[in-house]
């Protein structure tokens, strides 16, 4: 006798299955050693991203010394630019994993068929940003002990020993933000070129990466900031390299992170 039929039920979906796979503490350094890997074999797409990230830091760096006020606006701006360049660098080491000549046109237009998706996690972002810049200035108000610092006197006033409370507060809540950031963005957007899916499962990946191999990714995340960090010293000239250096790498920590059921072997671990 046949089996009434369940009413409302969804119908199974075609779509590839992904798996989150367990990490291991030596595979960002595998990471890095990959995405070293693709900037020697494209050095002139690499100096061309690398001159972009160089150029945004010297421009934010430049409105920080100068018009502090407009330090959230200029960074908003970054934030957007941002993940389109990322998106060019993970093109071309896509590319070069699938057999194909990278090339920077292609680079440079890779977003355009994720146009909606790129969008809408972009916005997320920048609203992040922006609550972040809002917290900043709460935080400002109620532990910054010394009056509002001047144009020129910031740096001195953030750090004098009478705003250390302000300092260790400012610090975490900035922190807290970066996590949410970082674990929001550390795959989506590979992902979103890899696989042409939207950006809200995007996210809920980049998430499930993030919570399911923790330590991990914390240590990428504190290997991607001293790594940023020691190439903003001097100039900023350090972002040429390490700028496309992240970039690629960070394409391989996604290929490591996610398998896809309609893939053989294990491509981003090689």
């Amino acid at each position: 006798m046949n089996q009434p039929a369940v009413p409302n039920e969804p119908a199974p979906s075609d779509a590839p299955q992904k798996t989150i796979r367990t990490l291991s503490l030596r595979d960002p350094l595998h990471w890095l050693a990959l995405g070293g890997r693709d900037l020697l074999a494209t050095p002139g797409i690499g100096l061309f991203y690398g001159g972009c990230f160089w150029a945004m830091a010297i421009v934010l760096g430049a409105v920080f010394r100068n018009k502090p006020e407009y330090v959230i606006s200029i960074a908003s701006g970054c934030l957007l630019v941002g993940p389109f360049l990322a998106m060019g660098l993970y093109e071309v080491s896509r590319r070069r994993e699938s057999g194909i000549a990278p090339e920077l046109g292609s680079s440079l237009t890779c977003w355009d068929a994720h146009l909606g998706s790129m969008s809408m996690l972009v916005l997320v972002l920048i609203v992040l940003e922006l609550i972040w810049g809002r917290a900043s200035l709460v935080v400002f108000a109620v532990f910054f002990n010394t009056g509002m610092p001047s144009t020129t006197g910031v740096i001195q006033a953030v750090f004098s020993p009478e705003n250390w409370e302000f300092l260790l507060v400012y610090l975490l809540v900035g922190g807290v933000f970066a996590a949410v950031v970082f674990s929001v963005a550390v795959v989506s957007i590979p992902m979103i070129l890899d696989r042409d899916t939207d950006a809200i499962s995007a996210a809920i990946t980049s998430l499930q990466v993030v919570f399911g191999n923790t330590g991990v990714m914390l240590l990428w995340g504190a290997l991607l900031t001293v790594l940023v960090f020691l190439a903003l010293l001097p100039w900023a000239a350090g972002l040429l390299l390490v700028g496309p250096w992240l970039g690629h790498a960070s394409w391989h920590a996604y290929r490591a992170s996610v398998c896809w059921a309609d893939e053989e072997g294990a491509a981003g671990l090689v």
